[in-house]
């Protein structure tokens, strides 16, 4: 059966729909509310933004005009248990009160830290739209559920999962794996920030942050790690080389040098621009002389190396699917249970001693893809970490930081919850 009947059986028999916590109703959390509610099975019956205006714009869209607004946990727990549709500015609640599964979209490693860390410990299962936060603590995430009993999924509708499912259907055809990734959207602009991108930010009506995280590179990196680690294929090389491709070139680009592309070496992640965006790829071949002849026959292209292209990715739009997933097969859409490739901090402006780093799609640094043994070498800090943190001494642009550049913000969740993965073993494969 389509998830839609096994939702709706799955609701008969619970004698209830299944009760989400969204966290953050921004453009991604509004797009996954409005899509989720109308999934049989589903219910959106509480909504956390630090924004009430927001809350209610969600509700509205659902068709909901008079939904309980409180940040009193009696007044909100009375109001779940009576059916009501609720609200609230007070995300660290929600681990607390009598819903099944948490959603959280708001995009910023801390707080996703804090919202998925007390979740998964009060045995609730858990979806994230912040690809930002499982590339840096997603295999201590990943146990934390499992040891609990419960689910913890990246959503589907970004690049990672989308481009998994290419290369999980290329593996278990026998295909060889050349390479996988995606088109980048936005224009390349590695010194971008809010000020600069906010004319289009408004256009789009987007948060000039997460505009600025997409031209800067931070999202294609943080996008193409997960990718890596989910996948257990490295990363081309450090930064990627993210060179043009068309649909039609995409085979050629990505071939190993010796056969006129750009890769050293063969089964690797990375990007391009060009007309590729929104879609995702896999660049397979086959060692069976008859295969290729049959793929070429198909209109795949000449060979020896074909092109598995997805043209789209839909976002918020399609992340339910994860939702459906973990609730009716027990299954986690995108995990890794340990990290080979990380994202790191790169300086977008001169540093000096005494500044405090912004996070994400800010002023000061951009996500930088690195392999997770070069990262570790170096002593290179990952970005999840770095919001808050204090500059020890001057640092130019274009520099990647290592943790003696910074001083980490101590009373961070994410970089207490990033020691224990690292000590307990958890973070890079032996």
């Amino acid at each position: 059966m389509a998830y839609s009947a096994r939702l709706k059986a799955h609701a008969d028999k619970l004698g209830r729909d299944v009760k989400i916590a969204l966290v953050g109703a921004g453009q991604m959390g509004h797009g996954f509310g409005c899509q989720v509610d109308r999934m049989p099975g589903l219910s959106v019956v509480l909504v956390i933004d630090i924004d009430p205006v927001r809350i209610t714009n969600l509700y509205k869209d659902l068709g909901v005009t008079d939904p309980v607004i409180s940040d009193d946990k009696a007044v909100i727990v009375e109001a779940l248990n009576a059916g009501k549709r609720v609200g609230s500015t007070k995300s660290d609640l929600v681990a607390e009160l009598p819903i099944d599964f948490v959603v959280e979209s708001t995009g910023v490693p801390e707080i996703g830290a804090q919202i998925t860390y007390s979740s998964l410990l009060a045995k609730k299962d858990v979806a994230v739209l912040n690809v930002e936060m499982d590339v840096t603590i997603g295999p201590l995430l990943h146990k934390t559920a499992v040891d609990n009993g419960v689910i913890y999924t990246v959503c589907h509708g970004d690049e990672p999962i989308e481009a998994k499912v290419l290369v999980d259907f290329a593996r278990d055809l026998n295909f060889e794996v050349i390479a996988a990734g995606k088109g980048k959207n936005n224009p390349f602009e590695p010194l971008s920030n809010p000020d600069t991108v906010r004319e289009r930010a408004t256009a789009k009506n987007m948060n000039p942050k997460m505009l600025c995280s997409f031209t800067d590179g931070s999202k294609t990196m943080t996008e193409m790690v997960a990718l890596s680690n989910t996948t257990g294929i490295p990363l081309s090389k450090r930064g990627m080389y993210g060179p043009a491709a068309t649909v039609k070139t995409l085979q050629n680009v990505f071939a190993p040098v010796e056969d006129g592309g750009i890769l050293e070496s063969k089964g690797v992640i990375d990007y391009c621009t060009g007309d590729v965006a929104p879609g995702v790829f896999v660049i397979v071949k086959s060692d069976s002389p008859y295969i290729n002849h049959e793929m070429t026959y198909l209109g795949m292209g000449a060979g020896p190396y074909f092109a598995l292209y997805r043209p789209y990715h839909l976002a918020s739009i399609e992340a339910p699917i994860s939702v459906a997933r973990a609730v009716v097969d027990r299954e986690s859409s995108l995990f890794a249970t340990h990290l080979i490739s990380e994202v790191v901090a790169m300086t977008k402006k001169h540093l000096k001693a005494g500044d405090k780093i912004d996070g994400i799609g800010g002023y000061t640094v951009r996500g930088y893809a690195d392999i997770a043994a070069d990262a570790r070498r170096d002593n290179l800090v990952p970005i999840g970490l770095i919001q808050n943190a204090i500059v020890k001494n001057d640092v130019p642009v274009g520099t990647l930081l290592t943790y003696d550049d910074v001083v980490l913000d101590s009373n961070s969740l994410i970089v207490r919850l990033r020691k224990e993965q690292d000590e307990a073993g958890l973070t890079y494969a032996n």
